[in-house]
């Protein structure tokens, strides 16, 4: 039985299908009673909880051969960091309690850094809590999503302007779908690691400009790219909507991308080779 939480989000639901149509049991851990209906009419078991109620997620987890855990990113809570220390406790405590033996975390480049990072020193909290439980962890450490255009894909459809928090937007950066880091994570659950360690998956390298050429084709018009500079950065967010203190968060996030904190220091590396038109097609395909 393999246990995933987070199985109505773009991996944790890639992570759930590849083990389904293998034939395999799984059961997700999901918030949304029409969620677990969704999955169970599909093969699987359910639980409905919230990752911070430890108790039940103990449950859940009762049998389980291996977990796939993630840090759900929730920018609605009124304190980051106090809800990731929640979660990171409680999912930790619920991996000891339950005796799970092999735990797939879902984390992030620049998660083995205690400061500086933003939303990622959540998942630096939850690396280091779970490491104490005893299950052995595999900690998957992706660089920048390549699906991660469509935070402004609402500026780029409406404005055509393709905004880039960084000084410059012709900067090489490995980027990964998220359909391979499911490969990848299916391949870890399935593999049954012995000993924990760190995995970077390493995309192929784009600029946020090539990003936008993508997009550019794909859409049939131009669209303008404009950095924003780091004195910028702050301002933009609140006026997009985010809180204060999320946007200082996700200036800390940018800000650390752009010293170059957040690259590959794991204990090996695994490369992903879907390319960017790819993605690009496959998102605008289910965009309305």
């Amino acid at each position: 039985m393999y246990v995933i939480s987070g199985a109505t989000g773009r991996i944790g639901s890639a992570v759930t299908d590849l083990l389904l149509d293998a034939g395999h049991a799984v059961r997700v851990v999901v918030r949304r009673p029409q969620a677990a209906t969704d999955w169970t009419t599909r093969g699987a078991q359910a639980a409905v909880l919230d990752l911070r109620d430890a108790p039940r997620l103990t449950e859940a987890l009762d049998g389980a051969t291996a977990f796939f855990a993630m840090m759900p990113f929730d920018l609605s809570v009124p304190d980051l960091d106090q809800y990731a220390e929640d979660v990171a406790q409680s999912v930790s405590t619920a991996v000891r309690d339950s005796g799970v033996g092999h735990t797939v975390m879902l984390s992030s480049g620049g998660a083995d850094l205690a400061e500086g990072t933003g939303p990622i020193l959540g998942l630096h909290r939850m690396e280091e809590a779970l490491a104490l439980t005893g299950t052995v962890v595999t900690a998957l450490r992706p660089g920048h999503f390549q699906e991660k255009f469509e935070d402004v894909l609402g500026s780029v459809l409406n404005e055509g302007v393709f905004p880039v928090f960084a000084s410059s937007a012709d900067t090489p950066l490995p980027m990964v779908a998220t359909r391979d880091i499911a490969h990848i994570a299916v391949q870890e659950l399935l593999a049954g690691a012995r000993t924990s360690e760190a995995v970077d998956i390493i995309g192929p390298e784009y600029t946020e400009r090539q990003v936008a050429t993508s997009l550019s084709n794909a859409l049939g018009r131009p669209l303008t790219v404009v950095p924003i500079p780091e004195a910028g950065w702050e301002s933009a967010l609140v006026e997009a909507g985010y809180s204060p203190h999320v946007a200082q968060s996700l200036v800390d996030l940018f800000r650390a991308d752009e010293r170059g904190q957040l690259g590959p220091r794991g204990d090996r590396g695994v490369r992903a080779t879907t390319d960017i038109d790819t993605t690009v097609e496959q998102v605008l395909a289910r965009t309305p």
